[in-house]
């Protein structure tokens, strides 16, 4: 059976090369039936290939929240989400990860593996794993890094989607850890490779250090029993207070974490015990 794929391309245009290119990736693609809609974020699409659905949002909503307004206008069995400068590195790669699915229901997410076309090394937060290892291992994992990630719709329904209050940073933690508690696996594949451009830290963002802290809050306040959420945050306010190259990104941090417990959360769904301890045992335990 073909599977039919909705595919959700968010941009903000001001890639339009890098849009279309992700765009080509996706129509070119073999043995599968895709739907396709571009979401600009707080812009108008415009000059889309034939076939490609577009929706505009007014102001920029955030990433996750872009992505979520992308669903309801497309159709199909798996949702495929694509940042706009991203793209699939073959014709097959959705049909492969659809064949994956289809043998193995007890996956409820996947993140391909990511590689610089020019060969750079492969960045640490693309592989999603505490010990990185080989990139091309494919394994279960707690987390996706999002710019390209392929989750059956009734999972995605069933978890609430996206979640929309973050804005930027970590949403692919979140989602990872609700379909994690619906019992189902997270598989990271190291043999199935889609393209973006290394060499581009995420610390260029000017609010990189507060959206980051406050939303490992948010994670905490929407996700994790009350003991290992105090011990969840607590770790990461020492890392990150360790970590941060200066006074400022510290300030920035230190405002993000106090902002984490007075902004909005989203439903808080605290996941069960034993999806801790599944969590503990691919490797990271969600303390860290």
């Amino acid at each position: 059976m073909t599977l039919t794929f909705g595919c959700v391309v968010l941009s903000q245009g001001t890639r339009p090369v890098e849009l279309r290119r992700a765009l080509d990736s996706l129509l070119c693609q073999r043995g599968a039936e895709i739907d396709v809609v571009v979401v600009g974020n707080g812009w108008v699409p415009t000059g889309q290939p034939a076939g490609v659905k577009t929706v505009a949002l007014p102001r920029n909503d955030g990433i996750p929240a872009g992505r979520n307004a992308g669903v309801p206008h497309v159709r199909g069995q798996v949702l495929v989400f694509v940042d706009d400068d991203a793209w699939l590195s073959g014709p097959d790669v959705l049909s492969t990860m659809g064949a994956l699915l289809s043998s193995e229901p007890s996956i409820g997410l996947i993140q391909p593996r990511f590689s610089d076309p020019d060969g750079r090394p492969t960045p640490r937060q693309w592989v999603p794993r505490l010990r990185v290892g080989d990139p091309a291992r494919s394994s279960d994992v707690c987390a996706v890094c999002e710019a390209v990630v392929v989750v059956p719709r009734s999972v995605f329904d069933a978890v609430g989607g996206w979640a929309g209050s973050f804005f930027y940073a970590h949403e692919g933690i979140d989602l990872a850890w609700r379909v994690l508690d619906a019992g189902l696996r997270v598989r990271y594949l190291g043999d199935v490779v889609v393209h973006h451009r290394a060499g581009v830290s995420p610390q260029r963002h000017p609010y990189f250090y507060r959206f980051t802290s406050r939303n490992r809050v948010l994670l905490a306040r929407r996700n994790l029993p009350v003991p290992v959420g105090v011990l969840y945050v607590t770790t990461w306010v020492v890392l990150t207070l360790v970590r941060a190259p200066g006074t400022s990104d510290r300030l920035r941090a230190l405002q993000g974490f106090v902002e984490g417990f007075r902004a909005p959360s989203g439903p808080r769904r605290p996941m069960r015990w034993a999806t801790v301890w599944r969590m503990t045992l691919l490797g990271r335990p969600p303390v860290i």
